[in-house]
């Protein structure tokens, strides 16, 4: 069985998480599929935007436990080929030189989470890692490092925090506690909450509107709020935006050509046909 599954349609690459029987717990071989699907459509000239979910009914309920507790030998797919060093250090997953355990490679293309089901630890660093995520109303998010003696390596204290503000991902990280699709979306870890059925179409709808866009700008704009992400000052961030502005190369604007189009689409939406 494909352990991960794709589809592209109109410019965006849907990749489903696929081993249900286990809720898409993330063994190496599940990892290292997920991690080339994603840098694949990277290098992709005809993907635009990407989109993860998972096999109904879990998005990720995290690391498989089993296979790191050496109760289960790795899938055949992640026995072949490099060792897993030779992998690790060529490509990916890996924990990269600022100590975050990257579960998907960097790209300038939006990497969106439709979240599905529960998303627990290592699933909730996975979701964490997208530019934003999209949830259904069955999607449950939980951090349970500390239920397991273990601690976090994949960015949770960081990229929770970053979503939901400090105190609440130190409460979430320290009980253990799960979150409802509405509570998530109420503490500003997803961006919309969903019926079940919609989620994947609303998944696609707002890639679609980020694909009608010059992808020029968006993967300048990708890259540009990765770096401020980084950015240790507010007047550092500011700074940062102000070089962006500066220096976009005269040229790669496309102002006129766009300018209609863009107008007609923001007097649509602003009357809610669109």
């Amino acid at each position: 069985m494909q352990v991960v599954l794709t589809e592209k349609r109109d410019r965006v690459l849907t990749i489903t998480l696929n081993r249900p029987q286990a809720r898409n717990a993330l063994n190496r071989a599940l990892m290292r599929a997920l991690w080339d699907a994603v840098a694949a459509a990277g290098d992709d000239p005809e993907t635009d935007a990407v989109i993860v979910t998972g096999a109904d009914p879990a998005f990720s309920a995290g690391i498989d436990l089993k296979e790191v507790a050496g109760q289960a030998a790795p899938d055949a797919a992640a026995r072949t080929g490099a060792s897993q060093g030779e992998r690790e250090n060529r490509d990916g997953p890996f924990r990269d030189k600022n100590g975050l355990y990257r579960f998907l490679p960097v790209i300038d293309k939006p990497v969106i989470g439709a979240v599905n089901g529960v998303a627990v630890t290592g699933g909730l660093e996975l979701a964490l890692q997208c530019h934003f995520l999209v949830a259904s109303e069955r999607a449950r998010f939980a951090d349970t490092h500390a239920r397991l003696s273990v601690m976090p390596g994949g960015g949770v204290t960081v990229l929770l925090a970053q979503s939901v503000g400090l105190r609440r991902a130190i409460e979430l990280s320290l009980t253990g506690n799960f979150l409802t699709a509405d509570q998530a979306y109420h503490l500003g870890l997803v961006n919309h909450v969903v019926p079940h059925e919609e989620l994947l179409p609303t998944a696609r709808k707002i890639a679609a509107d980020i694909v009608s866009n010059d992808q020029q700008s968006v993967r300048e704009l990708v890259r540009h709020y990765r770096k401020v992400a980084n950015a240790a000052t507010l007047d550092e961030a500011h700074l940062l935006e102000g070089i962006l502005a500066e220096t976009w190369t005269p040229g790669t604007s496309r102002v006129g050509e766009r300018r209609l189009a863009v107008t007609e689409r923001g007097r649509a939406q602003a009357k809610g046909t669109s």
